[in-house]
């Protein structure tokens, strides 16, 4: 396990990583995730092994640590990503990110660009205040000393057990703030940033979670929107063959 020093009193962000050829690419979970769980196995495919492969767990999040202080704003996300991918020295990555990691990779991409060569989102989150049926509005929908209090508890009831069984390590006031910042989301807003930045870009969108919403305007500045069969939000659980074949551009 790596770790590098986010903020000014010590914490420290986290990741595994496995040796490979550059550029390497880096992995990015959702809201009250965990990069290896979501994409280990994906890393693991014939397809795209001997590739430099690095699983982030974001602050407050898995093995990162989750000070109190902090702000997990999606900004502030894409800042501590941004230390990691300095201290193992990478650049020009592909950044392989699934729904909040997905827009911390486009702020990432466009504060940082020098780390950021290609973008793989899978269902992320591209505007400000999204409908109540999103988990982040579920969560954000609480006070934040009210869902530390109890509300963590029933939302991780609620949420059924594939997503409560990472959700539970995450820290419940990091995980309030960070659904809050998600929410919120960037300024310019992340649909904004995506369709300008100069990178290959692909979006994967779940054929069971609907039409992509915007999905011409994003086609129109230049990102491939993959409709995955099978799909839910989880694409990468649910379709990892048409995942696969997204990251490496085959498909």
């Amino acid at each position: 396990m790596q770790q590098a020093t986010f903020d000014n009193r010590g914490s420290r962000i986290r990741w595994t990583e496995v040796p490979g050829a550059e550029p390497a690419r880096v992995y990015l979970h959702g809201l009250g995730a965990m990069s290896a769980v979501y994409h280990a196995h994906i890393a693991a495919r014939p397809e795209l092994a001997r590739r430099r492969s690095l699983f982030v767990d974001l602050p407050g999040h898995g093995t990162s640590d989750r000070p109190q202080d902090f702000g997990y704003t999606l900004e502030d996300h894409a800042d501590a990503v941004a230390t990691a991918l300095d201290a193992a020295k990478v650049a020009g990555a592909e950044l392989i990110a699934h729904s909040m990691g997905g827009a911390v990779a486009v702020v990432l991409a466009h504060r940082r660009p020098d780390l950021v060569s290609r973008l793989v989102l899978t269902e992320a989150n591209l505007d400000a205040f999204p409908p109540p049926t999103a988990g982040s509005s579920g969560i954000a929908a609480y006070e934040e000393d009210e869902f530390v209090e109890g509300g963590h508890a029933r939302v991780l009831e609620a949420v059924g057990p594939l997503w409560a069984a990472t959700m539970r390590l995450a820290d419940p006031r990091a995980l309030h703030r960070s659904a809050v910042g998600l929410r919120k989301g960037s300024e310019p807003v992340m649909r904004t940033l995506l369709e300008g930045l100069p990178v290959d870009r692909v979006f994967l969108q779940g054929e069971h979670s609907g039409e992509l919403a915007g999905r011409e305007g994003l086609e129109a500045a230049g990102v491939r929107v993959v409709t995955v069969p099978g799909a839910g939000h989880n694409v990468m659980f649910d379709n990892p063959d048409a995942f696969v074949a997204a990251v490496t551009g085959t498909g």
